[in-house]
């Protein structure tokens, strides 16, 4: 019996897998660290394909868009990065991370 809090259709591993079946190339990022107040837990994913198209959240919305843009650039080169948002950070106010938390986020090439 499946595990009915598990929604298939909306787990980003799930539709990072359907991407890749598809011949799509695809990026993933996963919050690995958070301090203070942070959007989303330790473990969320957010995945991202190479024409910017992306499923899931790494902080409640407010730096999806600069974690999409460099996932795209890591598609293209292959290489990981570990990124960092914080309110220390000039570009955490740039991004809407005002909440008083910092996140670091792992992302890497799929496949």
């Amino acid at each position: 019996m499946s595990d009915p809090t598990l929604d298939e259709t909306r787990d980003p591993l799930l539709i990072a897998e359907g991407w890749m079946n598809e011949g799509r190339d695809v990026a993933i990022a996963t919050v690995v660290e958070t301090w203070g107040s942070a959007p989303r837990p330790v473990g969320s994913h957010l995945v991202i394909d190479a024409e910017g198209n992306f499923h899931g959240s790494v902080s409640g919305g407010c730096v999806e868009g600069a974690v999409v843009a460099e996932a795209v650039d890591i598609i293209g080169t292959g290489k990981p990065r570990m990124l960092e948002f914080g309110v220390a950070d000039e570009t955490a106010w740039q991004v809407g991370l005002s909440c008083g938390g910092r996140i670091r986020v792992y992302v890497e090439r799929l496949g």
